[in-house]
């Protein structure tokens, strides 16, 4: 085999990689300037909740969905802060309305979380603004593009999260 033939693949895939690394960057910044809350803001809609108060709503949400129970454990582990801090989101969601403290019936040493009705409506208008985005930056592509890249991508978070171990360690 000649040495292009066996560079080429290497160096796409490399290049492959690349862009994915990228891609993940500017994610990760887009998140940490909360772009979607300041796009609601600027289109006039309710304000998108986000932060870590609310991301303790949506690890809450996962655990039900899984049919897992949730405690300030799995609060802590999800959002890879430590036991006092995500107590406090916690308890900030408990005074807010939005979570709700229920005794775990297997062990009574324990306190499950749950969302409420009125944290079930914040996490739903999120989901829709969050969804619509989601819409009209794909809106132009081919259904089955969508399609691929709603598999890949949700693949691809799968791995990366196994990876990095439950609570993102390596």
């Amino acid at each position: 085999m000649r040495e292009t033939e066996r560079d080429g693949p290497a160096d796409a895939k490399e290049a492959e990689v690349a862009a994915i690394e990228r891609a993940m960057v500017a994610l990760r910044r887009s998140a940490a300037r909360r772009t979607l809350a300041r796009r609601a803001a600027r289109q006039g809609g309710g304000p998108v909740p986000e932060g870590a108060a609310f991301d303790v709503l949506d690890v809450v949400e996962a655990a039900e969905e899984r049919g897992e129970p949730a405690g300030v454990r799995e609060v802590a582990d999800a959002l890879r802060v430590d036991q006092p801090r995500a107590s406090k989101l916690v308890a900030a969601a408990v005074q807010a309305g939005h979570l709700r403290r229920e005794a775990d019936q297997a062990d009574g040493r324990r306190t499950l979380l749950a969302v409420t009705s009125a944290g079930r409506e914040l996490l739903e208008a999120a989901h829709t603004f969050r969804r619509s985005v989601v819409a009209r930056v794909t809106r132009d592509w081919p259904a089955a593009e969508r399609a691929a890249f709603a598999r890949l991508f949700t693949r691809f978070m799968d791995d990366f999260g196994a990876a990095n171990g439950p609570s993102g360690e390596d």
